[in-house]
């Protein structure tokens, strides 16, 4: 936060870290993701689930959280951060990250009432700890439903939209939905909740914020890998997203997804000042 002066701190730790006091087996592994040992396919796998109190099961984040919100200044927030239902439901039941999630969506058409049930656990579950985390300092929630896209409008509609809606609701707090590959859920996950939508690259800003609507704010919505080209490029992107929003107030200027990780760290910080002294000359 000192190095780069960005506007917020979102206090991340990986998706499944509150699924680990529900009795799941997670290991991390390199270049392939949370890993399940036993995946949650049955009805019976599911009731072995248990909704733990995040006091008790993960205060360590939430005392990071009480630790950053004590250093930041007081006009940069913290943004406590929680994986998205369908997310954190497609680890556990495909056993470790997919692209096409086959078992999940089998589970949802053959057995609803399993899928159902696992939701209800997992959504309870990120209840609790969105709504710890506000208490310990967090000044916004995001909601970061990352596979999501990977589901048509009318399955996100049934299966995942009732609970992170929930989620959502579940502070009294800002809130950020975000999701990759979800041009054509925008209205749907608008409709679910969220005072701000994020926008991944894929779909020009203004075109995503006109499916959101105006009531509602927009992230986003650089390509991550633009921050490996030139600076000549990053700028020239920078300067296109910003015109799409047009000085609007409800932009918050952001990637579309994480920074990759052989990103120059001169680089994040040289955009940064580009988007502030760009975003104050239009306000001037």
């Amino acid at each position: 936060m000192r190095r780069h002066d960005v506007d917020a701190a979102v206090m991340f730790t990986d998706i499944m870290f509150p699924v680990l006091g529900m009795g799941v087996d997670v290991q991390l592994v390199e270049n392939v993701g949370p890993v399940i040992e036993h995946p949650v396919r049955t009805r019976a796998d599911v009731q072995r689930l248990v909704v733990p109190d995040p006091e008790e099961k993960v205060p360590t984040i939430l005392e990071a959280v009480r630790l950053v919100r004590e250093e930041l200044r007081d006009d940069q927030a913290v943004i406590g951060f929680c994986g998205g239902p369908f997310t954190v439901a497609g680890y556990l039941v495909e056993g470790r990250p997919s692209r096409e999630f086959a078992t999940v969506k089998s589970l949802m058409y053959r057995e609803p009432e399993t899928w159902h049930a696992l939701m209800e656990k997992l959504t309870e579950t990120s209840a609790r700890y969105v709504a710890a985390k506000v208490r310990a300092g967090a000044d916004v929630i995001q909601l970061f439903d990352s596979w999501v896209g990977a589901l048509s409008p009318s399955d996100y509609e049934e299966f995942v939209a009732p609970y992170s809606a929930r989620i959502l609701a579940a502070v009294d707090a800002p809130t950020i939905h975000f999701g990759t590959g979800t041009a054509t859920l925008l209205q749907e996950m608008a409709a679910a909740g969220g005072d701000v939508i994020g926008l991944d690259w894929r779909i020009p800003l203004d075109r995503g914020w006109e499916e959101v609507g105006d009531e509602r704010g927009v992230q986003g919505n650089l390509d991550p890998a633009v921050l490996l080209a030139p600076w000549e490029r990053i700028e020239s992107e920078t300067r296109a997203i910003l015109e799409r929003a047009g000085g609007r107030s409800g932009h918050v200027f952001n990637l579309g997804h994480g920074v990759p990780p052989n990103a120059d760290p001169a680089v994040l910080r040289r955009l940064t000042e580009f988007v502030h002294e760009a975003t104050v000359e239009a306000r001037v």
